[in-house]
């Protein structure tokens, strides 16, 4: 069995918005509700969980009343790790797979979430993106986290941009953020994770490290640039339009 994990607790700041992120409206539509369908299409999980916070519970709700929902407080904000880590207890021991996504992704589809979903693993699998450059709407990527490979091709760990080095900045291959981790894993290392990062918080991309020091292979499926792309700025939310047109 999967269960299926949305992160949905962050605020629409650099939207410029009064509402939380996820319910900003693109075409007149909360950008969460576009992720959600693809969710419920793919079948994968008939009651998903979305992490909301103490502020945003009520609005997120109401908004998303249609859905069959189970919610989860993180009571503070300190990070993506530690709002995964406030789900733990929500799952039952027949669970295999936890995937992973954020309610800004309005574009991922029911097919990529189906093929998370059938991944037989130790540890962990992510969905990268490469890209040919940082121009035009791919500047929307520029800030996400990077993809750091050993010398055999292997994930080794994924460099958020505010910690990364001038020259990993400069690799192509960029994390929209979308992991499925195995359950028993997941909460066993969980509580590996650490603050010290420039934004002193609990990283859930950290994940990748630990297993990779375990000597687990981390697994990849490949996303088609538009198909990762989420929505963080009002000038992204345009190209987002743009995109849906």
């Amino acid at each position: 069995m999967t269960r299926v994990i949305i992160l949905a607790a962050g605020k629409g700041t650099r939207m410029k918005s009064e509402l939380p992120k996820a319910l900003v409206p693109l075409k007149d539509r909360p950008m969460i509700k576009y992720l959600m369908d693809s969710v419920v299409a793919s079948g994968v999980d008939p009651k998903p969980l979305v992490v909301v916070s103490i502020d945003n519970h009520n609005i997120i709700s109401r908004a998303l009343k249609e859905y069959d929902i189970q919610y989860v407080i993180q009571a503070e904000q300190l990070g993506t790790g530690h709002a995964v880590a406030c789900a733990r207890g929500y799952f039952d021991e027949d669970v295999d797979n936890i995937i992973v996504l954020y309610g800004d992704h309005p574009f991922l589809t029911a097919e990529s979430i189906k093929k998370f979903a059938a991944v037989n693993q130790e540890a962990l699998t992510i969905m990268p993106t490469r890209l040919p450059d940082f121009s035009g709407w791919h500047q929307n990527f520029y800030h996400w986290g990077r993809i750091i490979r050993d010398a055999k091709g292997e994930v080794k760990r994924i460099a958020e941009f505010k910690d990364a080095t001038e020259e990993e900045k400069e690799v192509m291959e960029v994390n929209p953020g979308f992991m499925c981790f195995n359950n028993d894993w997941l909460f066993k290392n969980i509580s590996r994770l650490s603050d010290d990062n420039i934004q002193k918080e609990y990283y859930l991309t950290d994940m990748v490290n630990i297993a990779f020091e375990q000597g687990h292979r981390v697994g990849t499926i490949n996303l088609e640039p538009r198909e990762a792309m989420g929505i963080n700025s009002e000038e992204e939310l345009k190209i987002a339009e743009s995109l849906l047109e």
